[in-house]
């Protein structure tokens, strides 16, 4: 989605389960308006915050013009072989499906040729893009494929709006980032991050944000020895901000424990994980 908005919306790392919300981003033309909506990968959940992400992807099934079924050379039908039927489903009953290979830089056109052997095969009625989004190759065509997919109505959003998320969402995003980055087996998946106070001043702005964990231990390693991991994180994500926000920032880090979290339905609404 970023290299389709050209801004960059959705983290990116090469770890599985990066995004976790569904996030729209707005291209408006002269004559067009598209709205992405990018989703956290499909999976067969483990715990009710997978569930959770997994509900953010099927909401987009519902409402999609168009869907991008977006993969990568190594990738299968098996993560979630229902969540594809419903895919196959829905290019049966006529909606225009684009099965995208992304990350072709990564392999020869012997295996590209295979690969799009294997999903005509496997999604006979979508029509198959292979792209790289970092080299930016395929993207214009894929992009020129969609706006001329789209169907004739009124804009849904102000032409100046670029996303459906606030300034606070992205820099809870940023910081969670930089943890997926910085931080190895589960600590990644174990972390929430709240901004919670976010003060504009004329020349600066002055963020406070509570990273949550689900154990006292990985509240010491987040933390590292004498806060130096931390203030690693900070250090990363606070150049990130000012990008995004074009401002100053002073940001401050805080870790909690919330134990559990990831299994609490009422603690995933709080953090923002519910469609109603």
């Amino acid at each position: 989605m970023n290299a389709l908005v050209g801004e960059r919306l959705s983290i990116i790392t090469s770890k599985a389960q990066t995004t976790r919300h569904r996030i729209m981003g707005i291209v408006n033309g002269d004559d067009f308006q598209m709205v992405y909506s990018d989703t956290p990968g499909v999976l067969s959940p483990n715990y009710q915050l997978q569930r959770q992400m997994l509900e953010f992807s099927r909401s987009a099934l519902v409402d999609a013009d168009v869907l991008l079924y977006v993969t990568e050379p190594q990738d299968t039908i098996d993560r979630n072989p229902d969540f594809f039927d419903k895919v196959k489903k829905m290019a049966t009953a006529g909606t225009r499906v684009f099965l995208i290979i992304n990350k072709i830089d990564l392999t020869t056109q012997d295996t590209l040729d295979n690969l799009v052997n294997f999903w005509h095969n496997q999604l006979p009625e979508a029509e198959i893009f292979p792209i790289s989004a970092q080299e930016h190759f395929g993207v214009d065509q894929l992009f020129e494929a969609i706006k001329n997919a789209l169907p004739e109505c009124p804009p849904f959003f102000p032409k100046d709006q670029l996303t459906d998320k606030s300034e606070r969402f992205f820099v809870n995003e940023i910081i969670r980032e930089k943890i997926l980055l910085d931080y190895d087996k589960e600590i990644p998946y174990s972390v929430e991050v709240e901004v919670e106070s976010f003060l504009e001043e004329e020349n600066i702005v002055r963020i406070s944000a509570v990273i949550y964990c689900e154990r006292d231990s990985q509240k010491g390693i987040i933390i590292g020895k004498a806060g130096s991991a931390l203030k690693r994180v900070g250090s990363q994500a606070r150049k990130d901000i000012e990008d995004f926000l074009q401002k100053k920032v002073f940001l401050q880090l805080f870790v909690k424990v919330d134990k559990d979290w990831r299994s609490n339905t009422g603690r995933l609404k709080h953090y923002g994980y519910d469609l109603t």
